[in-house]
């Protein structure tokens, strides 16, 4: 009898996605020896992304909660009935929260008005105070003169309103990589960031071993962390749990790791957001869009690697 062509092919990404799952090789979740010693008021808060779950809000909190997490990530709605079904649900389950807010208009005055708005409408609610603001601030075809006017806009929200809001190093926005993002360190000494260096490893195509004054530099203005892990051909590898991806994961966590350090000496909440994303930035065989792993399944393994790393 003729196999079927589709279920052959569910077959083989069954099959693929099972021969990703040993342990990390080689690499232990301790701390280590040199383990800067915490000071009072550290603490370390891992966040689940709702992106690519398919449910609604009450169950991505639910699910979340049952797993570990300590609180979400997701974009400030800018709904009503959105609004009251988050923060419902956030109450249920004792999560905290961290908002994302931008723009994805390509005409300047018109990003930077909308900008504006979802900033000071995320920190002037009253119903729930979030952990951080993450921007997806600015193009990466804006001049160096409006993006860092938006940067502006944010140094004055924050400061008004109290709460951390950080730049998020993404493709597509005026982080996008790391000599773009230099200059707006050494000229915005309240530039804060959010440090998703997968995106720099993909758009520099290495692990930035050749930029390592301003790998360092952006480490110590990072205020929140997007733990997924690139490598130079791409923002996400397709398991972190397999083997071949050793090196690029002993990269990033020797990035955090820095970013530990200087969170457990000075006290300082050090917010994690595991965000391995669903197809496409997860990989998929042809014709089926099958992923080759489960979104979920890594984000939750990444989530007990930071807590067993950091948590201690």
């Amino acid at each position: 009898m003729q196999l079927n062509r589709r279920n052959f092919l569910k077959q083989s990404a069954a099959a693929g996605a099972t021969s990703l799952l040993p342990s990390l090789p080689a690499f232990s979740t301790a701390p280590g020896e040199q383990q800067t010693p915490a000071a009072a008021g550290f603490r370390l808060v891992v966040l689940a992304t709702n992106w690519g779950f398919q449910g609604s809000t009450d169950e991505f909190c639910r699910r979340a909660k049952e797993v570990g997490y300590d609180g979400i990530e997701m974009w400030w709605p800018g709904d009503a009935a959105a609004q009251d079904a988050l923060f419902a649900a956030l109450a249920k389950y004792q999560l905290e929260i961290g908002f994302l807010c931008g723009s994805g208009s390509s005409d300047y005055a018109k990003h930077a008005e909308q900008f504006e708005a979802a900033l000071k409408a995320a920190t002037g609610q009253q119903r729930q105070r979030p952990l951080y603001i993450n921007c997806h601030s600015g193009r990466d075809h804006f001049s160096f003169e409006q993006n860092t006017k938006l940067i502006e806009i944010t140094t004055r929200i924050s400061q008004q309103s109290g709460i951390p809001v950080c730049h998020e190093t993404h493709r597509s926005r005026m982080m996008f990589a790391a000599h773009i993002t230099r200059r707006f360190i050494e000229t915005q000494p309240a530039l804060r960031l959010t440090l998703d260096i997968s995106h720099w490893c993909n758009v520099h195509e290495s692990l930035l071993q050749d930029q390592q004054e301003t790998v360092a530099m952006a480490l110590s203005r990072a205020e929140h962390v997007h733990a997924r892990i690139g490598h130079p051909e791409g923002p996400q590898v397709n398991d972190p749990r397999a083997p071949e991806w050793e090196g690029a994961v002993k990269a990033h966590f020797a990035w955090w790791d820095e970013i530990a350090r200087r969170k457990r000496e000075k006290g300082e909440v050090m917010t994690v957001l595991t965000e391995f994303g669903p197809v496409d930035y997860m990989p998929a065989l042809p014709y089926t869009r099958q992923a080759v792993a489960n979104q979920w399944d890594i984000n939750v393994h990444m989530m007990k690697l930071l807590k067993a790393r950091y948590g201690k």
